[in-house]
């Protein structure tokens, strides 16, 4: 499905090719919202409104939540088995793909993401529902025991059952295939919850399911704003809660599910540190980490933002790290030059700019950034930001920005470098720069986060993401991402001389 014309190069354009924008996709039907709520969707790009989305009112919680628990109590998607619906998952994985022009083109228009670099990635984030749907022969839903009292036992893994999957602004497409595609393998129906601000792709995302046939109510997909999400929380009929976005927002969420014991796993905040040993070069190291502030200008929970170097090189770090990103084109996200897009919004934008007025006030030295790019439009584009002789307890280096703006912390050695690290409340994700693999397994034992990594940024799905501390509860991707929406049963059988074994 490439519907994408070499004319499509504004938000506009994206914009009216998504289809049915303004109804909410329930049961398996696309329905005009109860709440009547039609919000238009403003593009950071120019400011200007490319789309109108419906935005779900309670009534509209209330009947997604409805479809989501019939298609699990009396559909048949519970009831087959994991080589049956593994095929469904890998026609969503080909949908998705179809639309990769469409769904970059949207993440460029609602949020600002470099088309060049999103349209590659598209595909990439389709491969979750393959990735998963080869698990369906791989994982073992069904392990068999000795009992102690005699007899067999099995292990039974089945579904947690209806689950609501809430996801933010920055890259839904790739963290709602990393929740949808674990619960769908595993037989559970799913509410998919888009946020208001960047609602486009996982519109797109429900064409996609529509194609791939799946059964009514087994995905359902509503945008609606946070007080109306609470409601989905709320719902008794929601078994289970996955939420990616801030630590604000996942304590309250977390509160709700513990006080009526829903299931629930929390992908939060990240001030994820890269850590620059003795022995690596500079200029490599300014290469690899100059896109933490570039990539998604800096708005990704994982970005390694906090650059901890030893003192005596910390000037030099800072001249490499300023002349790259000085060089960095600021601009349109649909120009193939430019290598970074504006922020998501005013708001977050403005937020910001608060964060380097603060870190300026506190005493940090503001090395290159921190100011609009000539020509662009104040509300949305900032410069690249690098700040250097960062206080680990200062605001810049406590708070998650979100925002394209690096802090260059100076340490005495490497053990101090590792205490900088940790004295944080957060532990997504974190980096060591050395080329002794010895010495990076080392250290990374002792940084207290979900993921570290030699020499880059990186994570893996296909293993498993989270964080220690503050940035969450439990983990996605991989098969720990798979347990995370299935329950463990027992079950006990007397066993007679002709029996073989359990049918399913």
């Amino acid at each position: 499905m490439n519907t994408r014309s070499e004319g499509m190069k504004t938000p506009g354009a994206y914009g009216s090719v998504l289809k049915k924008p303004d109804c909410l996709f329930i049961g398996g039907q696309w329905v005009s919202p109860r709440s009547g709520h039609i919000a238009s969707l403003v593009s950071p790009i120019d400011g200007n409104v490319f789309s109108h989305v419906a935005h779900a009112g309670p009534s509209d919680v209330e009947a997604a939540v409805k479809a989501a628990r019939y298609a699990f109590d009396k559909g048949p998607w519970p009831r087959m088995s994991p080589a049956e619906r593994a095929p469904y998952l890998a026609r969503l994985s080909q949908e998705i793909s179809a639309r990769a022009d469409i769904m970059a083109g949207l993440q460029a228009a609602e949020m600002g993401a470099l088309y060049h670099m999103a349209l590659p990635a598209i595909p990439f984030f389709a491969g979750a529902f393959d990735f998963y749907a080869d698990l369906a022969t791989k994982f073992q839903f069904v392990e068999t025991h000795q009992p102690a009292m005699g007899g067999v036992g099995y292990l039974v893994h089945e579904p947690v059952g209806v689950c609501a999957a809430i996801v933010p602004w920055n890259g839904p497409l790739m963290l709602a295939a990393w929740k949808l595609a674990p619960a769908l393998l595993a037989g559970c129906t799913v509410i998919l919850k888009a946020s208001p601000e960047a609602p486009s792709t996982l519109i797109a995302l429900a064409q996609a399911v529509e194609a791939a046939d799946f059964p009514p109510g087994v995905v359902n997909v509503i945008t609606a704003d946070r007080e109306v999400s609470e409601l989905l929380v709320r719902h008794p009929d929601v078994d289970k809660v996955s939420f990616t976005g801030s630590t604000a927002a996942g304590r309250k969420i977390g509160a709700i599910c513990a006080d009526r014991l829903a299931r629930c796993t929390l992908e939060l905040g990240g001030k994820s540190p890269a850590i620059l040993a003795d022995d690596y070069d500079i200029e490599k190291f300014a290469h690899q980490v100059a896109p933490a502030a570039t990539l998604m200008s800096g708005q990704i929970c994982a970005a390694l933002t906090r650059i901890i170097v030893p003192r005596n090189k910390q000037d030099a770090v800072l001249e490499a790290l300023s002349a790259r990103l000085s060089a960095v084109k600021v601009g349109n996200p649909f120009d193939p030059s430019t290598g970074m897009g504006p922020l998501a919004s005013a708001t977050q934008k403005a937020r910001v700019a608060d964060y380097i007025a603060k870190g300026v006030s506190e005493g940090a030295r503001l090395v290159c950034g921190g100011e609009v790019p000539e020509s662009l439009d104040p509300r949305f584009y900032l410069a690249p930001t690098v700040f250097g002789d960062v206080n680990n307890t200062s605001t810049i280096a406590r708070e998650e920005i979100f925002g394209p703006v690096l802090s260059v912390i100076p340490a005495d050695s490497e053990e101090h470098a590792i205490e900088i690290a940790n004295a944080s409340d957060y532990g997504l994700a974190a980096a060591v720069f050395t080329d002794d693999q010895d010495k990076a397994f080392s250290m990374a034992r002792r940084l207290h986060s979900g993921t570290v990594s030699q020499s880059a940024y990186q994570s893996d799905f296909t293993i498993a993401f989270g964080g220690f501390k503050r940035s969450g509860i439990g983990r996605e991707g991989g098969v720990p991402g798979l347990r995370a929406y299935l329950e463990s049963k027992t079950i006990l059988l007397n066993v007679d001389a002709g029996y073989t074994g359990p049918r399913h």
